[in-house]
């Protein structure tokens, strides 16, 4: 680590940003000065490698983690100028340990990009003492021999993160403690790793803002007071954890590793997810398409309330059973999806329409109402429960709290009615609202077709933002739902419970054209004579007029 003299390119930029220990300078003579736990905003170019040094690192400091960190765009950091695999690393937020040696008062990393524009970042060195854990010490799956990163992967359903175990600390000149000679309470394995969720701001894919909520989440005390923690691992449990994608939704995680013995800490290099892509020309961050789409029952709210029942009964397992089963394209199944969906409720109008089977249709109106009420309930807290992460014991919950509500108001029909008429009405305002403006409350549903779709779910978190939006939105659904539920009281006081079905009425409304002579409609012609009547208007239309006066020649 000796300071090699090298004529690069450095462009700072002064982003307004009033951050508690930001340091942005230029040396002047191509090399980039950092200080121990101080932010560096800083531009890489392509062929212009920077070099980034620390001078006057104090004695009592055995380790540092420098970082550095982009919003979409891959950089490089390394040990030396040459890149090498086990000595270099390159992301959007990458990070390497340095241990000190006997004496050592100055550090140096060379970062530099691939990409073809400019790329902006915010990078900072963190020290650590001998008492402290060293995160990624004992990794043996990565390339690093020390490895602090965080390794993020995403799919429409899940977000994995995975990251190697940590060494306990040890002093400057000495020997690392071996990693698996021993489980006692002298070795590694008495370690603690909290995990940690950050949410940024929702519908902010700004890069300014990451790299501004990107310093919250680097150091220890910074992240405790920020983030929100997840769970607990032991040295026994698997490095890695998974949670519900939240595709157009900033996310950052961290991971602290604690030495409860000593008590003292040491915090991963965060990492960040949109659980999108930025590059893509199709389904990028910007449009999200498919996401939007995959609610697709939401455009069917507004149709009457037996037949929206019907198409979300049938729609729902439909789109399920297609997709677990076939390997049809997304578009397809979304289409067919809405056929199966427009024929269940069309089967469910005519149900009520000709037969009044009161009882089927209020079933189905009461399991809808079941679906949601039991939705909410597993959106809270309760849903990360470790016993629901077995798939019989959640989808036995979750059905008994779906057949209990048609149950429970079973006596009661015309309440029920009303009841999912208000809460199940207004709820498909928060689903339209999602439709432009992003809300985690389009994620009670969601959650539950997602698990439907992937059994591999079962072990995720399903942590969602809850931020000024969804409060406004949630008030919003409350006072509809309150609101319309009360008006559909009041207007029904005093009515019959359900009037005849309409085929009924029809009928009767028929035989009392027939037999009452007084009735004007008693002497309108049949329907064969009218449809009749109006065919010869129509033809007329078309026919030529014919010309008055003799027209025919005289013969001679």
């Amino acid at each position: 680590n000796q300071k090699v003299p090298f004529a690069g390119m450095l462009v700072v930029h002064n982003y307004k940003y009033n951050a508690w220990s930001t340091d942005i300078f230029a040396n002047g003579d191509g090399l980039l000065e950092f200080s121990l736990g101080k932010f560096r905003y800083l531009e890489l170019i392509r062929s212009f490698p920077e070099e980034a040094i620390l001078h006057h690192i104090s004695s009592n400091v055995t380790f540092l983690i420098f970082q550095i960190h982009s919003q979409y765009q891959n950089t490089t950091i390394s040990f030396y100028r040459t890149l090498l695999p086990n000595a270099s690393e390159t992301g959007t937020n990458k990070g390497l340990v340095s241990i000190l040696r006997p004496e050592q008062s100055m550090c140096t990393w060379y970062l530099e990009t691939l990409d073809a524009e400019p790329v902006q970042n915010v990078a900072i060195p963190l020290s650590y003492s001998e008492r402290d854990p060293i995160p990624g010490g004992c990794n043996l799956e990565f390339d690093l021999d020390i490895d602090p990163n965080i390794y993020l992967e995403y799919n429409f359903f899940e977000t994995t993160i995975k990251f190697a175990p940590a060494n306990l600390g040890y002093a400057r000149g000495t020997d690392p403690p071996l990693c698996d000679v021993g489980t006692g309470r002298d070795s590694r394995w008495r370690l603690q790793y909290d995990v940690y969720q950050y949410f940024l701001p929702e519908n902010d894919l700004t890069e300014e803002v990451l790299l501004k909520h990107l310093q919250r989440m680097v150091q220890v005390s910074h992240v405790k007071a920020n983030a929100v923690k997840v769970v607990t691992l032991t040295a026994d449990d698997k490095t890695s954890v998974s949670f519900s994608s939240l595709p157009g939704q900033g996310v950052i995680y961290n991971v602290i590793v604690w030495d409860p013995l000593l008590n003292t800490s040491a915090a991963y290099v965060p990492a960040h997810t949109y659980a999108c892509s930025f590059k893509v020309v199709e389904g990028n961050c910007a449009s999200l398409g498919e996401y939007v789409a995959l609610s697709y029952y939401k455009s069917f709210f507004g149709f009457a309330e037996l037949f929206f029942i019907g198409f979300i009964f049938m729609g729902f397992f439909f789109y399920i059973l297609i997709t677990r089963l076939t390997p049809i394209k997304y578009d397809v199944r979304l289409i067919l999806t809405a056929i199966a969906g427009s024929v269940g409720g069309i089967f469910l109008v005519a149900a009520w329409w000709r037969f009044g089977i009161l009882t089927l249709c209020m079933l189905c109106v009461g399991l809808v109402l079941g679906f949601l009420i039991s939705s909410v309930t597993f959106f809270t807290p309760l849903g990360n429960l470790k016993v629901f992460h077995d798939d019989g014991v959640f989808w036995v919950t979750f059905s008994g709290i779906v057949i209990l509500i048609p149950v429970v108001f079973m006596g009661c029909l015309r309440i029920l009615n009303i009841l999912t008429c208000g809460v199940v009405g207004s709820y498909s305002v928060v689903l339209a609202v999602d439709s432009y403006l992003y809300t985690s409350l389009s994620h009670i549903t969601l959650n539950v077709l997602r698990r439907a779709l992937n059994k591999d779910l079962r072990s995720t978190f399903t942590n969602v933002p809850f931020q000024t939006n969804d409060f406004i939105i949630l008030a919003v659904w409350g006072m509809l739902a309150v609101s319309g539920i009360t008006l559909q009281i009041r207007r029904e006081r005093g009515r019959p419970f359900f009037p005849p079905h309409p085929y009924k009425l029809w009928k009767q409304e028929r035989e009392r054209r027939v037999t009452n002579i007084l009735d004007p409609s008693h002497h309108i012609p049949p329907l064969r004579e009218r449809l009749y009547g109006r065919l010869a208007q129509i033809k007329e239309l078309f026919q030529r007029e014919q010309p008055a006066g003799e027209r025919t020649p005289l013969l001679l």
